[in-house]
């Protein structure tokens, strides 16, 4: 009772910490909302009564599914470059922008152009706050509530996919650019409230700031406690600074421990991305009709938004406690055996009368997306973060980001294509097999960064 207690993040002392969260993730509720938007609008812009002046072909569809990719490689450069230049502060301001162009194009679009572009900008958001927002989140964060504090974002991701499921089915399409463009208003007037984090200033030799950042996020006004802690945090800033070079070079990015971490964050996008996770979410409409499920494919793909959620919440509750390695562990063999089962299915049906479980599809998309998010797609911010040594971390996050980005783009480019030409059996045993080679690497080489400094290595 006493270890919740203390890793309570409504605790006196984490408040601000938490509403800093909060307010920081509302771009990713918003990010959510633009990659949910997309599923069952490909059947209404396909429909022949869709809202728009023109037609979409499966070529199409391809690149609206796979723009967001090319969309998060631009963004992870920005932010590669912006993010140790101006502070962790402007890039949060900077992502108000992108977003809200996105929702005035989905409602002025007359040709596909310009959703390719809306789609280009929804990826953007997301590639620059996957790198910010963690960094951000780890800097202002207690070591005992950091885990919960960073899965938060994906639960709030998965909270606007579902709103992004949502409305598309249910709302007129011009209706919903409207309630979209909102968040990023919301957002940017909120985000003024906070300051820039106490290890970012101490860096910049800004002290005094430095000092009321670090009493803003622990709750606290002074007194020889607050005064201890920071002295504390400052020297181990000054004793990072001091045991490295003034500039980074290449050498740091060689060193064995980072690329040890390199290794891990490769096979860790690898396995998020080639087990088709986020295709899954992006073509949930598309993935159930092919299975042959007779329920409403749209309320289908409502209830798997739901599934992420508790799924992230799960994670939340658990990764403090039993460490990241575990619920990394779980996760990647539950998809790995689902996504086989799966496949089992779409085959036998082919050639077998299963019609008494047409519930089946469904069952099994629950818990595949279940299993992702307690692990691999909720925690990967995360223990990319935590992976990497302070002093690469914000490049070697965006670096791991970029390839990540490139295979977002790859998987969501193929992913209609695999459907259309090996089927929806033989495109789930592909997921499975990448699942579980990603559960292999992680359980012979994934180390547990539960706990481990933001400051020092």
């Amino acid at each position: 009772m006493t270890r919740v207690f203390q890793n309570s993040l409504l605790q006196a002392k984490t408040r601000y910490q938490l509403l800093a969260t909060v307010i920081v993730n509302i771009i990713t509720f918003g990010h959510g909302v633009g990659v949910g938007w997309l599923s069952p609008t490909l059947s209404r812009i396909q429909a022949p009564d869709s809202p728009l002046d023109f037609a979409v072909n499966i070529d199409e569809i391809s690149w609206l599914g796979s723009m967001i990719g090319l969309g998060n490689l631009a963004g992870n450069l920005a932010i590669a470059f912006l993010l140790e230049r101006t502070g962790r502060k402007f890039c949060i301001y900077l992502l108000a922008g992108p977003y809200a162009c996105l929702w005035i194009l989905v409602y002025c679009a007359s040709n596909v152009g310009y959703l390719y572009t809306a789609r280009f900008l929804c990826g953007f958001t997301g590639g620059a706050l996957y790198i910010v927002v963690p960094i951000f989140i780890s800097e202002v964060a207690d070591p005992s509530i950091r885990g919960a504090l960073s899965s938060v974002m994906m639960m709030y991701f998965n909270f606007g996919v579902l709103a992004g499921y949502t409305m598309s089915t249910y709302l007129p399409y011009h209706v919903v650019p409207i309630v979209g463009i909102m968040l990023p208003i919301a957002y940017f007037f909120a985000s003024l409230m906070l300051p820039e984090t106490a290890p970012y200033l101490l860096k910049r030799s800004q002290l005094n700031a430095a000092e009321k950042s670090f009493r803003y996020y622990t709750n606290q006004q002074g007194g020889v406690t607050s005064k201890a802690q920071f002295e504390d945090l400052r020297s181990a800033v000054l004793l990072q600074q001091s045991q490295s070079t003034s500039h980074l070079s290449y050498k740091d990015l060689i060193t064995k421990p980072a690329l040890k971490a390199f290794g891990a964050a490769a096979v860790l996008c690898a396995g998020l991305e080639l087990s088709n996770v986020y295709s899954f979410i992006n073509y949930m409409s598309d993935i159930f009709t092919s299975s042959g499920s007779v329920l409403d494919v749209n309320t289908c793909t409502i209830i798997i938004g739901v599934v992420q959620i508790i799924g992230v919440y799960t994670s939340t509750i658990f990764v403090d406690i039993v460490g990241r390695r575990l619920l990394m562990l779980i996760s990647t063999l539950g998809v790995g055996i689902g996504c086989i089962a799966f496949g089992c299915f779409t085959h036998f049906a082919e050639h077998y009368d299963l019609s008494q479980f047409n519930w089946l599809p469904l069952a099994l998309m629950i818990l595949i997306i279940y299993f992702a998010n307690i692990g691999i797609n909720s925690l990967f911010c995360l223990v990319m973060v935590e992976l990497f040594p302070s002093k690469i971390r914000s490049l070697a996050t965006s670096m791991s980001l970029i390839w990540m980005s490139l295979l977002i783009f790859c998987t969501l480019k193929l992913f209609p294509y695999l459907m259309h030409n090996w089927g929806i059996s033989i495109t789930m045993w592909f997921s499975a097999t990448w699942s579980l080679l990603t559960f292999i690497y992680f359980l012979l080489f994934l180390p547990e960064t539960k706990g481990k400094s933001m400051i020092e290595d």
